[in-house]
């Protein structure tokens, strides 16, 4: 079965996916969700490292896995292999060399990049190419919630480059921060994730097993056991619908290293989300799973 429905050209967007895919067990479901909705016109989906060089790689190969078991061809770009300092001095990356490419291309379509993971090819072009700027939106799901004197837990996305997370907090790009008290509420039990993902197809069996796999790893220690939050997914909710949360405009922060927020008056405004609607994201997801897939 496919989708009974379309969506008008005017409101529909070129899409760059920025992914730590092989980091957690989230990604996955994100890039799959992205990749089914018919609003997006998939023009990329960029390897994103999460903590040291061969990371990026670990990503690359995690996003060929998902397109194979989806059927689809989607291109995708080798990142930065490591931060913006193991770089230095370095040719960009394909992947920032390609969204500086795209950013810059003519086309009405609005160019929105949702970023889950570190926020390094990004930050890279923008240094490249600050004129991209004001040619796309970023979406990043990265952060604490304003306010805290302390982070109540190192932040893995702004984490893994504190300083292309400033870079791009400080560059003036149209971004939509979606903070960790935000994206943590993405709750949903592994028991209808085996009740409603696994059955549809290969990248419904795939989506499950990978992530009951990392829930009985040592590196799952944090989570609860029979439950997941999909803390990547509200990247793709936003774009598919921005008002499928509550936000405000703010003033960007500065990322510490202890990843809690300063503050300085004059800095650019960003959409921070205090909110997302999450039974909309997980169903939107799912049930274009089961149109497709099921």
């Amino acid at each position: 079965m496919t989708l009974a429905f379309q969506v008008q050209k005017k409101k529909r967007l070129r899409v760059i996916v920025d992914t730590d895919a092989a980091c957690e067990a989230d990604d996955p479901f994100a890039i799959a969700h992205a990749l089914m909705s018919p609003k997006f016109v998939m023009r990329a989906i960029f390897a994103e490292q999460f903590g040291s060089p061969e990371t990026t790689k670990k990503s690359y190969d995690e996003i060929q896995t998902i397109l194979s078991a989806m059927s689809l061809s989607v291109p995708v770009y080798m990142g930065a292999e490591g931060t913006l300092a193991d770089t230095k001095g370095k040719e960009i990356s394909p992947a920032s060399a390609f969204l500086i490419e795209e950013a810059m291309r003519d086309d009405d379509m609005p160019l929105f990049v949702l970023c889950q993971g570190a926020i390094t090819n990004v930050a890279s072009a923008l240094q490249e190419c600050p004129e991209i700027a004001s040619r796309m939106t970023v979406v990043w799901i990265a952060g604490h919630e304003y306010g805290h004197k302390k982070a109540p837990f190192n932040e893995f996305n702004s984490g893994n480059d504190i300083p292309a997370g400033n870079i791009v907090l400080g560059s003036g790009v149209e971004l939509w921060l979606i903070p960790s008290n935000v994206y943590c509420t993405m709750h949903i039990g592994i028991a209808e994730l085996q009740k409603r993902v696994y059955p549809c197809g290969d990248i419904g069996k795939h989506l499950f097993e990978q992530l009951v796999q990392f829930n009985a790893s040592k590196y799952a220690d944090w989570t609860p056991g029979e439950s997941w939050s999909l803390g990547d997914s509200p990247a793709i909710g936003v774009a598919l619908n921005p008002n499928c949360g509550r936000y405000e405009y703010k003033e960007a922060p500065i990322i510490n290293e202890d990843t809690s927020f300063s503050y300085e008056e004059g800095r650019p405004l960003i959409r921070v989300y205090q909110s997302i609607d999450v039974r909309y994201v997980l169903e939107d997801f799912m049930s274009k799973l089961e149109l497709i897939y099921g």
